[in-house]
């Protein structure tokens, strides 16, 4: 058997699959399995996609059975062969999108976009032909190569891309696209969405690098393409390249990674390696001076024009503007969007820019957007404090107030915009989130192969977090529990609602210690979250009847309004005392257990105990 050759199969297509996908799924893996074959099928409302592998009579009727299914008989399948079976077992999915993207409408069985073989391509290219190439794949792939002369924007997930075209230059919506991936999935969806974006003149490769070096070879193309297999890289000629993959962060790795001294094979390689104590803390330093300069003056203090964008979900299709305003925006006073649109400052998704009025009906997908003329953002603390960094991750202690990411009256004033700033042309994203005025420790992936090893973890509820909190009051016990559950979406403003008696509310556990009770009537706490709600450890507390000293939403006699006008605090107000002071995870780079801590704030340092009450 040792000879025996296995028949691989890459295959998608969208094509609308109606009812219920269970009784699907539960078909296509007993028959999966009785054939002997192994990989995934991704099914979902919008299509189909798989990888699957076996022998050659059992693949191949597999592939039968799923022509025979309503939609799906022009179905094509990319074929390549291997000694062993590259699978471990037969998976199938139903999914939302048979490829991550994120936004609604966009619908390629409908509405796709033009394709230009491979052929015509090279033809173009040959010529001359005034065309501007876009890579729509993941930065790890553009490494090891891409067309000559492409755009290549920086990309970490294919979710970014609708923000890398927002970026790219207005003169490119009148000019020829070509856009282009691996086989030609992403494309499918890129393709729409561009158009929709107002771009006149977009193509996409039909089947993507992988077709282009089949009918044309390499001409025009620089390096080698990613697979998404144990081949890892393949040249123009289809053959596997000597590029590998690192044992520890799964980082694509070419002949030159492989000569570096920081490549030790099964180990690390030169983008995970660890360095020595003083090269890290000279690194530290580096990136400290690099967020003075980012954050001096504040980036958001600077006024500047803003497009605020606001995405019409799928709840709300067909409905009027002003109806998909008030629902989605329910803290906006209606008087306030009238206002908006009788000045001429709310706009549609045509292009070029086109007011709106009330009565429009929108569309699911749409993106309407809010001219904000000359916008500064309020201030925050951006004292960002770099704790550990390696070639995987960052550890910080995030100061407070400071918002994590875009959202209301922040933009640019974020610990989001800061990280672009400084570790430009990386993209880190953190891995995880605090509120805007809770300060301490948390962890950055530098990349999207890390996040999709470490952001799990939060999922699966591997990591152990504990925070420090001042309360009001005296507890009654040393120890307590809360296991309230809490609301999985926002009421005023971002605020949430606890109890058993609300709709739709997830489970929430929290543990707390009493660390001391002080004379001042307040008492200092740990708290350690199990489960990852938002504002859980800030709504048990309240709940429990003693809520956090300077909490701006859920502290004592706190109404709707206040919390519209002190969400995020100013840097100058008294502190919410919330600090998430350790984190402990498997590291994502060698699975090695790690431990990080924040210095803990004036308000819950060793001093203040000398006050305790017994």
């Amino acid at each position: 058997m040792a000879n025996v050759s296995y028949l691989n199969l890459a295959a998608y297509k969208f094509a609308p699959l109606t009812g219920d996908l269970k009784p699907l799924r539960e078909r296509l893996r007993a028959r999966g399995q009785a054939l002997g074959l192994r990989g995934t099928v991704l099914l979902a409302a919008e299509g189909i996609n798989l990888f699957i592998a076996g022998l050659e009579p059992a693949a191949r009727e597999f592939l039968d059975e799923l022509r025979a299914c309503p939609g799906l008989a022009e179905l094509e399948a990319k074929e390549s062969w291997s000694a062993t079976q590259p699978f471990r077992r037969m998976l199938v999915r139903i999914k939302r999108e048979i490829i991550a993207f994120g936004v609604e409408g966009v619908d390629p069985a409908r509405r796709p976009s033009r394709k230009l073989s491979a052929t015509q391509l090279k033809s173009w290219l040959d010529e001359g032909r005034p065309i501007t190439l876009l890579d729509t794949r993941n930065d790890y792939e553009v490494r090891l190569g891409t067309f000559r002369g492409a755009l290549t924007p920086p990309l970490t997930h294919f979710r970014e891309f609708p923000k890398a075209v927002a970026a790219l230059p207005p003169e490119l919506k009148d000019q020829p696209v070509v856009m282009f991936c691996t086989g030609g999935i992403r494309c499918e969806k890129a393709g729409p969405f561009m158009e929709r974006e107002g771009f006149r003149d977009v193509w996409q490769l039909d089947g993507g690098i992988l077709k282009y070096f089949e009918e044309v070879g390499g001409a025009h193309y620089d390096g080698e393409c990613f697979v998404f297999d144990q081949r890892t890289g393949v040249d123009p000629a289809l053959a596997e390249t000597p590029t590998t993959t690192c044992w520890k962060c799964q980082a694509p790795l070419s002949a030159e990674d492989q000569e570096s001294p920081m490549y030790r094979p099964g180990v690390d390689c030169p983008h995970c390696h660890r360095e020595p104590a003083q090269e890290l803390a000279e690194r530290v330093a580096r990136r400290h001076e690099a967020i003075r300069v980012a954050t001096q003056p504040l980036p958001g203090s600077v006024p500047y024009d803003n497009f605020r964008p606001m995405t019409v979900p799928a709840a709300c299709d067909g409905m009027t503007l002003i109806g998909f305003l008030t629902q989605c925006f329910a803290h906006v006073p209606v008087a306030a969007w009238d206002k908006m649109m009788a000045d001429r400052e709310l706009f549609g998704p045509e292009n070029p820019p086109a007011p709106v009025t009330a009565d429009r009906v929108v569309r699911a997908g749409e993106r309407y957007r809010q001219f904000l003329e000359q916008v500064t953002e309020p201030p925050v603390n951006a004292a960002i404090r770099i704790l550990h960094e390696d070639e995987a991750i960052i550890v910080l202690n995030k100061p407070a107030p400071l918002p994590m990411h875009a959202g209301g009256r922040f933009n640019r004033n974020t610990l989001q915009h800061i990280l672009e700033a400084v570790y430009a042309p990386q993209r880190p994203r953190p891995a995880h989130r605090l509120d805007a005025n809770t300060s301490g420790v948390v962890v950055v992936c530098r990349t999207r192969a890390v996040a999709t090893r470490l952001q799990p973890q939060f999922g699966q509820r591997a990591v152990e977090k504990l925070y420090l909190a001042r309360v009001h009051g005296h507890p009654a016990d040393d120890r307590f529990h809360c296991a309230q559950p809490i609301a999985a979406s926002a009421a005023a403003v971002g605020s949430r609602e606890v109890g058993s008696t609300v709709d739709g509310a997830l489970e929430a556990h929290t543990d707390f210690v009493v660390i001391a009770r002080l004379s001042d009537g307040t008492a200092l706490l740990e708290a350690r979250p199990f489960t990852g709600r938002t504002n859980q450890i800030r709504l048990h507390l309240q709940c429990l009847g003693h809520p956090v000293v300077g909490d701006p939403v859920y502290g004592p006699r706190q109404t709707d309004a206040a919390a519209r006008a002190t969400q995020t605090l100013h840097p100058d107000d008294p502190p919410m005392c919330l600090h998430a002071y350790r984190i402990s995870f498997a590291h994502p780079s060698d699975q090695q257990w790690v431990s990080f801590e924040a210095e803990p704030p004036a308000w819950a340092r060793q001093e203040i105990l000398k006050d305790a009450r017994p």
